[in-house]
Parts: C-alpha cells; sequence; structure tokens
C-alpha cells in the first residue's frame, strides 16, 4: 500500500457514498485521518459507523461559506494535508434543453464546488509546503458524451484548474492532479441507468451494456479502482506527479 506522511488528514467531499466512500476508506486503511464533507449528514455517519472515516463535516460544496466553515472546523482538529474534491452531479438533457439553470447548476457543483474546498485548504497547505489536492473529474473532462453537454463542460473546467494550479503551485510542495473515472459503479451511474430505461424502454441489463460499451473491457469501473490511483497520488512516492488527468476507465481514452 502507498506511503502516506505520517498521521495525514485527508478532506474528501462527497465522502458519504460512491467514489469518494471508496476513496475515504483507502486512505483510512492507510493511515490517514479521515474527514468525510457532504450534504446528508446520515451517509455521512454511515461512512463514519462502517470505519471508512473518521470526522463528518456537513456543507453543499456548492455554498462557499459553508465550505469555508466546514474546512475551518475540520482544520482546528488537525491541518489538512490531503484534499479529494469528489462531490459531483450530474444531469442529461439534450443541448437544446439544457437550459442556462441547467449549466449553472452543473458549474457550481462540479466545477465551483471544487474551487471553493480548493480555496479553503490551500493557504494552510503552502504555509506548511507541502500538500495533496486530487479532483475527481471524469472521462467527460477529456472528451464528450452526448446529453451530457454541461456536466462535460464543468468537467472540463475541473481539469483545466487542475494543470493550471499545479504549474501556479509547482514550487510550493502542493501537487494537483485529477483522476477521470469512465462509467462507474455507483449511484450516480444508477440514475443514468433509470434515465436509458425510462427514455428507451431498455431493460436494466439493457441499459447497464450500453454505458459499458464505452469502456473497452466492456464493464463498469469499480470505485475501488478509482480509490487505489487517488491512494497513490496521494503517496509519498508521487512526489513528481503533478498537472496529470489519469483515466481510470479501461482504455477508453
Amino acid at each position: 500500500m502507498p506511503g502516506l506522511p505520517h498521521s495525514s488528514h485527508a478532506l474528501v467531499t462527497g465522502g458519504g457514498r460512491g467514489i469518494g466512500r471508496a476513496i475515504a476508506s483507502q486512505l483510512t486503511r492507510a493511515g490517514a485521518t479521515v474527514t468525510v464533507l457532504g450534504r446528508n449528514r446520515a451517509a455521512l455517519n454511515e461512512a463514519i459507523a462502517a470505519g471508512c472515516a473518521h470526522f463528518a463535516a456537513v456543507a453543499d460544496v456548492a455554498d462557499q461559506a459553508a465550505v469555508s466553515a466546514a474546512v475551518a472546523e475540520a482544520a482546528a482538529r488537525q491541518p489538512i494535508d490531503i484534499l479529494i474534491a469528489n462531490a459531483g452531479a450530474a444531469e442529461s438533457a439534450p443541448f437544446g434543453k439544457s437550459d442556462a439553470a441547467l449549466f449553472r447548476r452543473m458549474m457550481d457543483v462540479n466545477f465551483m464546488g471544487a474551487v471553493h474546498v480548493v480555496q479553503a485548504v490551500l493557504p494552510g497547505m503552502k504555509a506548511r509546503r507541502y500538500g495533496r489536492i486530487v479532483a475527481i473529474a471524469s472521462t467527460a473532462g477529456l472528451k464528450g458524451y452526448a446529453y451530457v453537454s454541461a456536466y462535460s463542460a464543468a468537467k472540463h473546467a475541473v481539469v483545466g484548474l487542475v494543470r493550471s494550479l499545479a504549474l501556479e503551485l509547482a514550487s510550493t510542495g502542493v501537487t494537483v492532479n485529477a483522476v477521470c473515472p469512465g462509467f462507474t459503479d455507483t449511484d450516480l451511474v444508477a440514475g443514468s441507468i433509470e434515465t436509458i430505461m425510462k427514455k428507451t424502454g431498455r431493460s436494466h441489463a439493457q441499459a447497464v451494456a450500453e454505458l459499458a460499451a464505452h469502456n473497452p473491457q466492456g464493464r463498469l469501473v469499480t470505485p475501488e479502482e478509482v480509490a487505489d490511483s487517488v491512494l497513490w497520488l496521494c503517496g509519498e512516492g508521487a512526489s513528481a506527479i503533478t498537472g496529470q488527468a489519469i483515466a481510470v476507465a479501461g482504455g477508453e481514452l
């Protein structure tokens, strides 16, 4: 298992379920103290009860003031060394039916949510001259998919942010990377499967197969596979890895 700096404190947004919970669990097993942040207190408490994390912070990542307050509370307990900006949401619609409100929702959660939490933790990381920032983007941040133009645009923005920040912070001891999963077996993708079934009349198996077909391995990625990549980027051996957007997608890209 990749080595983490002694007594690291990791903050994982969207850490109550799916990829975020899997990442929190991996970091916990690797020896980090983990705080999970999200909107759903019950889901966060369940993650703690399951041994996936140690502390919870409740905030909507789209709300900058709430994020700042939650991060300050977590950092007061122990300085934050690792940030996993994982919280996200996906909505699908044809571009012609994607109004400004839909684009704002996707940008607010997926992009500005990452901006808010990075801005909250970065001063402390720079002062200590050490930090690991990993944004969970998507293959939609590296290519296009039909009917998710707003989501794809927001994830492209996340990848651009990562690449720019990595250069800006290269001499500070803080690395910034993105992990870009393909279609992953999570609640978020389950929602996409339900949408496909409702709109096309396909069966559950057919809808899953439609998404899995994007992956040359012919399957959905698992949250644990994404978490393994994140854990490596957080380790001491990844200090020269920064500004990267790593696809976890079975060869799709």
